[in-house]
């Protein structure tokens, strides 16, 4: 048996990748555990992407793990006895402490890491240099809740070592070295361009917004005048709000920029392939430089990245910020860089 377990919508739909890049098989030998967070955007977009999933045949089950006190512990007694049983584990992102705790479980001879976007380049590079397993956006201050869950992470990382009675593989569209006894496979979005599409292309741009000011990465302020110079610059009338920006901050944007704010029912590049979708789609350093051009190929359409400036950074990022956001925009194909606004105009490079 394959068991998934999942977090976001975009864990869910690489999972529905994966699953289609093996060759298909028995649908019905993958369960797919869905833990969901306490927004409501992404249990939205979760719920949605559990009804592709069970199109497709997949098994789908809706854990509730956060919230409600001694969820956490009702919901491991709960899955115990699956993780026990599978051949296969399936996870979309390593750095969650709960699917950590759950590894501690494992006796499966195949783990599999689904993409969660660009934290799997971060988590490849963690592996290859031995070091404990951080989020990029985070400081990794060892306060007491880490020190406390030091053993379950050190016993995680065992688990993405392979052994002799142990396969690792990672299933990602981010350019990734994995380290030795790793296998990497290529994720082409070939599920999402055979189920959807191809779209209607649009007139103009569509704006793609991202998270990074809610992470504490990005100052609000350079970044909503960032979107309006972006958008002037290229015609831009949608912006796509990242399922974790706040109702503050997307009202503010409509009301600085004139731009209609879309809150999408399902991940981007679903929204892209099934569309309307803009002949261009601007977007800062994120996941979608590296899919939306392999979800979108053959279509025309062209994804532009604009960087961002070392001076929109809030005093609160990580020290490794700007370098992992520069080496997600460097390593990005077929997509035309942006040089960051800077109070003057947004211009094109190259």
């Amino acid at each position: 048996m394959n068991l998934a377990f999942v977090e976001s919508p975009v864990q869910l739909l690489n999972v529905l990748e994966w699953a289609h890049a093996m060759g298909g098989g028995d649908p019905a030998a993958t369960t797919v555990v869905v833990l969901p967070p306490v927004d409501p955007m992404s249990r939205g977009q979760l719920r949605r992407m559990a009804e592709l999933a069970r199109d497709e045949g997949i098994t789908v089950r809706w854990q509730e793990a956060r919230g409600e006190s001694g969820a956490p512990l009702k919901a491991l007694r709960a899955l115990t006895g699956l993780v026990r049983r599978a051949d296969h584990i399936v996870i979309g992102d390593p750095f969650s402490r709960y699917v950590q705790l759950l590894l501690t479980l494992v006796r499966a001879p195949r783990l599999t890491v689904v993409d969660d976007g660009t934290a799997t380049m971060e988590f490849v590079a963690q592996l290859a240099r031995g070091e404990r397993l951080v989020r990029w956006h985070r400081r990794g201050s060892k306060g007491p809740r880490e020190l406390v869950l030091a053993p379950v992470t050190a016993t995680a990382r065992r688990r993405f070592t392979p052994t002799a009675n142990r396969t690792v593989e990672v299933f990602t569209a981010m350019p990734v070295q994995a380290p030795p006894g790793i296998t990497v496979t290529a994720n082409d979005f070939s599920w999402t361009r055979t189920r959807f599409g191809p779209p209607r292309i649009s007139k103009g741009a569509d704006l793609v917004g991202t998270s990074l000011v809610e992470t504490g990465v990005v100052d609000p302020v350079p970044y909503q005048e960032a979107v309006a110079a972006l958008a002037r610059a290229h015609g831009a009338t949608r912006y796509f709000a990242h399922r974790r920006e706040s109702a503050e901050k997307l009202h503010a944007l409509e009301a600085a920029t004139g731009l209609e704010i879309v809150r999408p029912d399902l991940p981007l590049e679903l929204i892209a392939r099934r569309g309307p979708i803009g002949r261009t789609v601007l977007s800062f350093p994120s996941t979608v430089v590296h899919t939306l051009p392999l979800a979108l190929a053959g279509t025309g359409v062209k994804v532009a990245v604009c960087d961002i400036a070392p001076e929109w950074l809030r005093d609160t990022a990580s020290p490794r910020a700007q370098g992992f956001l520069s080496g997600v925009t460097e390593t990005a194909r077929d997509v035309q860089r942006l040089a960051p606004w800077r109070a003057t105009a947004v211009t094109a490079e190259g």
